[in-house]
């Protein structure tokens, strides 16, 4: 089972899985997590660590289109990131095209990290991306 389908499965089951202060993944509310899933979870542990590890040292700006990106995917729900994106339509559709230069890069499937589609054009798109969002943060809204 792919990494990002397995906590996807986890953060809509109403757990949080993340790496914690000492490098280490931690679940919070495991319970809420089905038994299969948290078996595809053991056993996939090593790719799970490596794929939170993978983002400890990512810019803000990558940060953020990964928060958006789990977000539109409806894996975890981001209050802050769905009112600019309801209210700045414009950052909306930037963001819808960013996601069409990577699916034109090859990233099909969702449960695949689209890291390795990125390209120049993309990255420039999350530059202005980023910097709509501060723009929007500042604003107070």
């Amino acid at each position: 089972m792919q990494v990002l389908k397995i906590l996807s499965d986890i953060w809509k089951s109403g757990a949080n899985i993340y790496l914690d202060t000492d490098d280490r993944v931690a679940i919070k509310n495991q319970k809420l997590i089905p038994a299969e899933v948290m078996k595809a979870a053991e056993q996939s542990f090593q790719e799970i660590d490596a794929w939170f590890k993978s983002w400890k040292d990512a810019s803000n700006e990558k940060t953020t289109l990964m928060k958006m990106v789990h977000h539109i995917c409806g894996w975890q729900n981001n209050d802050k990131l769905n009112n600019w994106l309801c209210t700045d339509l414009e950052s909306l559709d930037l963001f819808n095209e960013w996601m069409i230069v990577l699916a034109k890069s090859g990233w099909k499937d969702i449960y695949e990290d689209y890291r390795q589609f990125e390209n120049e054009k993309s990255n420039v798109m999350v530059q202005e991306l980023f910097k709509r969002a501060v723009t929007y943060a500042k604003k107070g809204a």
